[in-house]
């Protein structure tokens, strides 16, 4: 577990408490500093002053080339959404002075709530009414984003629409092709890979809305309150982008936990009150003018997506740059995703 004085050596917090001085951003010292973790290589701490809790959100100490335009990016996500309806931190301030710390980073409201992929507290680990509940707020979550206007949020700067879901299966081709650079890496053992972008490619939808989709909507991206069965904050916004919101729908379905493939989304204990892929898609239409006639295609669009992304934590792997365990455990998750995917395509082909 990570110490206050781990958390001092992540962030200058004298400098930080400068900045805030300057800035108007409470008084008094820092205290009840603590690293939080997460799903990224990101900087998250959380602190108090003047009786306000705040999260710190920034790079790595080493940060990647685009680790300061991803903060502002996310930053810039979390204010067009006030008022949306998606819960979400709320953004305090930004920094975009490389002077102050060195890098781009911003403050943000602490949440108070658990992920389930982490821990599950009572009543929700006993009570299937409320795991139930728990799901379909996330859906409900997910909904509202796809109806926020990019134009209205000030996003749309974000991506370029244009051709952008024409894009997608050459752009992931193209991200797999590139770990061939990493020494080490056997190439893509991913039984059915190539074939699975070849079906994508074949049965792209004819017609698609843009709007601001999250990239990585899955129960573990996912704060849920303690005090009652409702999202409290959808979390980690980095990949945040202008495409098609239905992805966002596929991908969580695509890693929603499946009882029969324990390489699916693993929870520390059942939750057999989570509503089933139906009754999700169901409920996403409900709050949704989208047409989700090609469901389907997301779904195995987001399985190809996400099996390439993972397929690269497992060449960063061989390559030394990243704990052989992890990578191996994320291959196998790969091989299931584009096992999910070609099945997916499979039975759409037979219903057709």
């Amino acid at each position: 577990m990570m110490t206050e004085r781990d958390a001092r050596e992540l962030v200058d917090l004298a400098t930080l408490t400068r900045w805030m001085d300057a800035e108007g951003i409470g008084s008094g010292p820092v205290t009840d500093v603590a690293v939080l973790g997460g799903g990224t290589q990101n900087v998250l701490v959380r602190f108090t002053r003047g009786g306000r809790e705040f999260v710190f959100r920034g790079p790595p100490l080493h940060k990647r080339a685009n680790s300061d335009a991803t903060m502002l990016r996310e930053a810039a996500v979390l204010a067009g959404l006030v008022d949306s309806g998606v819960p979400h931190p709320s953004l305090v301030a930004t920094c975009d002075d490389l002077d102050v710390l060195g890098r781009c980073f911003f403050l943000m409201e602490s949440v108070r709530g658990f992920t389930v992929t982490s821990e599950i507290p009572e009543p929700f680990a006993s009570d299937v009414a409320l795991q139930r509940q728990m799901g379909l707020s996330m859906v409900d979550a997910l909904a509202a984003l796809g109806r926020v206007d990019p134009e209205a949020a000030g996003v749309a700067h974000l991506g370029r629409p244009n051709g952008w879901l024409g894009r997608q299966v050459g752009r992931w081709q193209s991200q797999l092709a590139s770990y061939a650079e990493l020494d080490g890496w056997p190439g893509p053992r991913l039984p059915g890979v190539d074939a699975l972008a070849e079906w994508l490619a074949g049965h792209l939808p004819a017609h698609w809305e843009p709007g601001l989709i999250h990239g990585d909507f899955h129960l573990g991206n996912v704060m849920f309150s303690r005090d009652e069965a409702r999202v409290a904050a959808v979390v980690d916004w980095e990949l945040a982008t202008i495409g098609d919101p239905l992805l966002d729908l596929g991908h969580l379905l695509a890693t929603w936990p499946d009882p029969a493939d324990p390489r699916r989304t693993p929870l520390p204990t059942p939750v057999p009150g989570l509503p089933d892929r139906r009754t999700i898609i169901e409920r996403y239409a409900g709050g949704s003018t989208r047409n989700l006639g090609a469901i389907d295609w997301y779904q195995a669009l987001a399985c190809y997506r996400l099996a390439v992304i993972l397929e690269g934590s497992y060449a960063r792997a061989c390559a030394g740059k990243a704990p052989m365990d992890v990578g191996r455990r994320l291959h196998a998750v790969a091989e299931s995703l584009i096992e999910q995917g070609l099945a997916v395509a499979a039975a759409l082909q037979v219903s057709q």
